[in-house]
Order: C-alpha cells, then structure tokens, then sequence
C-alpha cells in the first residue's frame, strides 16, 4: 500500500483476530492520518484470508520480526503471553510500541518491562481506547463544570450472558481460560483505568473471584476499592443477563451523579432520572471514532509528541489490582 505523505508513521500489526482487524479498518477508514501500514503477521490462515478481503493490498508477512522491520510503530493485538517479547523485540528496534492490555499474564515480568522501558525512554502506550473517548471527555466535562461536586462513592458493574461473549468465540482458547482469559482481564480493566485516570491511584481493600473449575475464567467477581481516596464498588458476573454484554460506571458526588452506560453513552442524573447526552451514539458506532483518535495519538507517540494514549504504568496499576483478585479465588 501506497504511504499517504512522505512522512508518514509506518504502522505494523501482530496479531490478526478481533483487535487487529478494529484497528486495521480503524486505520483504512482514517483518511486524514499520516498513517502507512505496512504490514500484518498472524499464524492462522485464517488471518490471511480475512487481510486479503479487507485489504488485498497489504502484505500478510512471513514473521513477527518482518513487521517489525517494515514499521516504525508495533501495534501487539496477540494473545497476552506474547505482548512482552514482542514489545521488547520492537524496542530494540527502536520501534515505538501499542500494546493490547494486560501488559502481559505475569505480572512480575509485566513490572519489570515498565522499569526498563521507562528508564529507556520507550514510546510506548496501551490501547486503552477510553483514552480517546467521545463519551468520557463529555464526563469530564460534567465533572470539571460541577456537576459531581465533590466525589463520594464510584459504582462499576458489568454483566454477560455469557463468557466469553458470542463474537469472540474464535479466541475462546485463551479468553475462557484462567491463565490468561476471562472478563476482569478483557472487560473490567477499561473502566478501572478510566477511575485511575479520573479518580487516583487504585488500592484494592477487599476481594472476591469465583471459579467454575478446572482452568475456567472467573465467573464472577466482588471487590471494594478506592480511588484516590473515592470508595469503590465494583461488582461482575456471568449469566446473570440476557445481553452479550451490560456494563455502567456511575460516579455519585455532593452535586449529583454522572455515569457511562454500555461503553459509550454518557449521561447525567436529574430529577426526572437519567438524562443521555444529545450525541451519544451505541458503541458499534462509537468505537470506529474512538480508534481513530487512538491512531491519531499513535502518530503522536510514534513522532516523540504529547499525546494521552494509557500509559505502561497506568497499564501497570490496572493489571497489578485485576491480578489481586483474580488471585483471591
């Protein structure tokens, strides 16, 4: 494929499943980014079918590290066992780096990656995609012109019929899993990450997973926290709802209460009940605008510019509380 400015951010992707294709079409569709990709690896002929549909022009390469030496920025979209070899391989290269989250299924390993590639400098971010989110800015809009007031209590809720979710049935090999999988990981790190970034730093005071057996992904989860000093009650499960997926984020104050109902809709409290913002969409046609403004802050970070992609220490705190109740199952 043809680089759309000679200066273009040479972006490479491992890792074609659910993930990597958002981000590809993500990027096909943003026709305004100086944005070239380069490149996809996935071992699955599978992979290589769907690339070929969706862009005949661009190259299902022989190898990770072929991706890696035609980019100049490393989008990791595999499963989690792999994003630190990756990433690592990638900042060798002097590449800059996207990583899916967790950072990695071990956590130690995962806190030693961050020491070093902040002592290094890396340009390095996670795709947490609430970072360039429509609905979020528009809380912290809320937020920031008094509407919360001061912050008293923060409410995290999500639900599944089942898990995992009946689109991402073709990676049920590693999600459904303990090892690496289940929902906490997938689902409940987003809106922890969006409490540290709104909130402070987590801590974790209180615990519960429960497990079916066997190596099975969590079913269910409580736990209590805080957030910059804000309790937190967050609370998750399997097979209590009809839909694939319910989820909400409702952060109460002295003022009133805000909240982010399945994923992308921001609304208010009043006094006749929840008031939606005129713009909310659904997130099916959120998330192409929210990956664009991630692939924005890519060429941001790729070029050594601000931008506010999730940061590996951010990425960090959220694995090291999903981790410590997972733990406590």
């Amino acid at each position: 494929m043809e680089a759309k400015r000679a200066d273009a951010v040479r972006l490479g992707i491992v890792g074609f499943g659910i993930m990597g294709e958002r981000l590809l079409r993500a990027a096909l569709d943003h026709s305004t980014a100086p944005l070239d990709l380069t490149g996809v690896w996935d071992p699955s002929p599978d992979a290589t079918t769907r690339l070929a549909a969706i862009a005949p022009g661009l190259p299902m390469l022989e190898s990770a590290q072929a991706v890696i030496d035609a980019c100049d920025c490393l989008y990791i979209a595999a499963p989690p066992a792999a994003h630190l070899p990756l990433a690592e391989a990638a900042l060798s290269a002097r590449r800059a780096v996207l990583l899916e989250k967790p950072l990695s299924h071990d956590t130690a390993a995962a806190r030693d990656f961050v020491l070093r590639a902040e002592a290094g400098g890396a340009r390095a971010a996670v795709n947490f995609p609430m970072a360039s989110s429509p609905a979020v800015a528009q809380l912290l809009a809320w937020r920031d012109g008094g509407t919360v007031g001061a912050p008293a209590s923060l409410e995290i809720e999500v639900a599944f019929a089942t898990w995992p979710r009946s689109w991402q049935h073709d990676a049920s090999g590693w999600l459904a899993r303990r090892a690496e999988g289940g929902f906490t990981r997938e689902v409940v790190s987003h809106f922890l990450f969006l409490t540290r970034r709104l909130l402070g730093p987590l801590k974790l005071e209180q615990a519960r997973a429960t497990y079916p057996g066997g190596d099975g992904a969590e079913t269910s989860i409580v736990a209590r926290l805080t957030a910059g000093g804000v309790p937190v009650t967050l609370r998750g499960s399997v097979g209590t709802t009809e839909r694939d997926d319910a989820n909400g984020w409702t952060l109460r104050g002295s003022a009133g209460a805000i909240r982010l109902r399945d994923w992308s809709v921001a609304e208010r409290e009043t006094d006749g009940g929840w008031a939606t913002e005129a713009d909310a969409l659904p997130n099916e046609r959120m998330r192409p605008l929210v990956l664009r403004g991630q692939l924005d802050k890519v060429v941001a970070m790729t070029r050594g510019e601000p931008q506010s992609l999730a940061t590996l220490r951010e990425a960090l705190e959220v694995q090291e509380i999903v981790e410590a109740i997972l733990a406590t199952g």
